[in-house]
């Protein structure tokens, strides 16, 4: 696959994502997924009496629910864009097919059930036929190791990389948090270092050492000459084989323009 044919893929992942957020609605905390038009607003506030009373009917006041969970679903979305970019990067660079990219386990659920959760990406070392690529990846997973000081066994049993991918993580949300320290330990049970990777640089730093201290390998979204420990970006070039932020660099301009059209959109009072 040529340089032109991985960006035209990649782009339309992203920009598919995103177009969900272009029909955005607000629910007005009653739950459902259609959500609800400016007239139907109107309709539910204005025969609302107090909220009447306090010109809480106002289609500006509409337009202020569709930005706040506009923007949640734009964080969201582009999210969920450069996870699956993520994958495919991986299927394309390292010679993997998709289900080499995913990875999931099973916990006890209510009444006798089981759950199945899912991280975002894998890489598993026995599928990389690339000596020299599958060289690369081992001596990363192993100098991740000495860093987070896992011990030498559990390193040495090691047989991949399990991924979670997220836009930032601004969030102090402790059930979040808990959940992942979960999923980590599941990680190292099945033989998988687990990696979280920040695309951008909005992580708090309180995070950020929780997630160390749970041996998390932490990469960021750091542009300049950091190390493949310490930044997704050079992760992705010097590790995976492929400049993802080259990609987003050559491609920028469509996407601020998706951007901006969609933000145009929801700070509407349409």
């Amino acid at each position: 696959m040529t340089l032109n044919e991985k960006d035209r893929l990649y782009l339309d992942i992203l920009l598919e994502s995103l177009e969900v957020c272009k029909n955005y609605r607000p629910k007005l905390g009653r739950g459902g997924k259609k959500g609800y038009s400016l007239q139907e607003f109107r309709e539910i506030y204005g025969d609302d009496t107090f909220y009447s009373w306090m010109g809480l009917d106002s289609p500006l006041m509409y337009a202020a629910h569709k930005a706040a969970g506009g923007m949640t679903s734009i964080y969201r979305q582009i999210g969920s864009g450069c996870e699956k970019i993520f994958r495919v990067a991986l299927r394309d660079n390292l010679n993997l097919n998709d289900e080499d990219t995913k990875w999931s386990y099973t916990v006890p659920g209510t009444g006798g059930r089981t759950r199945t959760l899912h991280l975002d990406g894998r890489i598993p070392l026995a599928k990389l036929d690339d000596k020299n690529r599958h060289s690369v990846v081992l001596n990363w997973i192993h100098r991740s190791s000495e860093i987070l000081e896992i011990d030498s066994n559990i390193r040495n049993s090691l047989k991949g990389i399990v991924f979670e991918i997220r836009q930032g993580y601004k969030s102090k949300d402790s059930k979040r948090q808990n959940a992942d320290i979960a999923n980590a330990a599941a990680a190292y049970t099945k033989g998988y270092l687990p990696c979280a990777a920040i695309l951008s640089q909005q992580i708090d730093q309180d995070i950020s050492m929780r997630y160390t201290a749970e041996k998390w390998m932490l990469l960021k979204g750091i542009t300049n000459n950091s190390t493949p420990h310490e930044s997704f970006y050079t992760f992705m070039r010097d590790i995976v084989g492929y400049d993802i932020a080259a990609f987003f660099e050559r491609n920028k301009d469509v996407i601020k323009k998706q951007v901006t059209n969609i933000l145009e959109s929801l700070l509407s009072t349409k």
